[in-house]
């Protein structure tokens, strides 16, 4: 018996995706929870076990296209089902032929009394019937999770058109109707403006674009014109820092970690949300409130290369700096194996992005919505500093901090920068205030 495997819900929020390779091919025996497919969705590469055993008949996706839960992804003969038991299954097309006469449907709108005249006249008016009673359901067809999404953008469903079968609204759906409203918000036409042909000027190559970079380019897309975002500026003095980095760090790399800057700032940052709590918050708009949040999730920029990725580290404020150092190792190996879960991605409260290891002296980063702040970090350059009678040479950490200005005001945003900048300048008030 052939029975057919499509693809399940990949995960809260994750309806869709993109085949990034396939495992299995015709003729593979398959076996319960064996890899068959690995799928790309926004932010994670997540495997598809098997929910059935036998042997794999047909493959009808490939890499590079899209998905969706009930996506059909296999037909597999199932290997319990013998070939000696096919034919004396072949009486159960006849009562498959009883549910296929109208009666029971007709006997449903009517009464039960005269089933055989009745059946003409009901099936010319129950198209509408059949349709809508879906029951206890909305009028509305869509799955559980596009109606959540839909909540969290505040999109009205009954605007939305579905492109499913029978109108059935999908994530995609949902996510083209919000690009539509915020350009023609901005003021923009509702479609993109056609690219010139490159071509005539000279070899093109085309590429497709990532589900990464897709969801980078619409989340991205989507705080920029809606949150009006600020970025201040300042400096640290980290000389004393990098000597202790220096001392201490073979320590942490005896237990597995490295003693960067960025682990350092992760315990700075969770002291500086503590004692200013408006930045550790989002901004409900839509119900006029300040939703401040009781635990400390910071998400960490990382460049990978499938895109930017944002794993968060949890309960900051709750784990020592060599723990964090130890944490940081393990998402970066996560992150460059692509072996992220969708839960190392969720749940952050505010974001750190160091470009250091790369250059620059500054950069204005964008926050990431529905987070109000995020904090910049540029690369340590060694500048003279007068100390009141000479100038000496001293490591200067470059640093910025870009905050959504309808909650945050500017200068909130410098106390708690400036704040950032004296615990890193002295180390000493980590212990003292942590």
């Amino acid at each position: 018996m052939s029975t057919e495997f499509r693809l399940p819900k990949l995960a809260e929020g994750d309806a869709t995706g993109s085949v990034a390779k396939v495992l299995v091919q015709p003729g593979d025996a398959l076996v319960l929870d064996q890899s068959i497919l690995e799928v790309e969705t926004d932010k994670a590469v997540v495997e598809v076990p098997a929910t059935i055993a036998g042997t794999v008949t047909a493959v009808h996706v490939k890499a590079g296209e899209d998905v969706s839960e009930g996506t059909l992804i296999l037909t597999v003969a199932e290997a319990a089902a013998s070939p000696a038991a096919d034919p004396p299954a072949s009486p159960e097309p006849a009562p498959t032929a009883a549910p296929q006469a109208p009666p029971a449907p007709p006997a449903a709108p009517h009464q039960a009394a005269q089933p055989p005249a009745a059946a003409q006249a009901p099936v010319a008016s129950p198209p509408v019937p059949p349709a809508a009673p879906a029951p206890g359901r909305s009028r509305i067809p869509a799955a559980p999770s596009v109606r959540r999404f839909a909540r969290e953008l505040g999109v009205d469903l009954a605007a939305v058109d579905g492109s499913g079968p029978a109108g059935r609204i999908s994530l995609q759906d949902v996510k083209a109707y919000v690009r539509t409203r915020e350009t023609a918000s901005v003021g923009a036409p509702s479609a993109l403006p056609a690219l010139p042909d490159f071509s005539r000027f000279g070899p093109v190559r085309r590429e497709p674009v990532s589900a990464v970079r897709r969801a980078t380019a619409q989340h991205l897309g989507q705080s920029w014109p809606n949150v009006p975002q600020v970025t201040q500026f300042d400096a640290a003095d980290v000389t004393e820092l990098e000597r202790l980095r220096r001392l201490h760090g073979p320590l942490v790399a005896e237990r597995g970690g490295k003693l960067t800057v960025t682990a350092v700032l992760l315990k700075v940052v969770a002291l500086a949300l503590r004692k200013y709590p408006k930045f550790n918050a989002s901004l409900d708009l839509a119900k006029g409130e300040v939703v401040y949040k009781e635990y400390m999730n910071i998400g960490i920029a990382v460049d990978t290369p499938r895109g930017l990725l944002v794993p968060v580290v949890r309960d900051v404020d709750r784990k020592s700096i060599a723990d964090l150092s130890v944490e940081l190792n393990a998402i970066a190996e996560k992150s460059r194996t692509a072996k992220l879960s969708l839960d190392d991605l969720q749940g952050g409260c505010f974001s750190i992005s160091n470009l250091g290891g790369i250059g620059g002296t500054g950069f204005t980063p964008i926050v990431n919505s529905p987070e109000v702040v995020i904090l910049g970090v540029s690369r340590t350059a060694v500048e003279p500093r007068w100390d009141g009678s000479a100038f000496l040479p001293r490591d200067i950490l470059p640093l910025s901090l870009s905050y959504d200005h309808r909650l945050i005001d500017g200068a909130d945003a410098a106390r708690f920068l400036r704040y950032v900048c004296e615990v890193v300048e002295s180390p000493f008030l980590l212990a003292l205030e942590g």
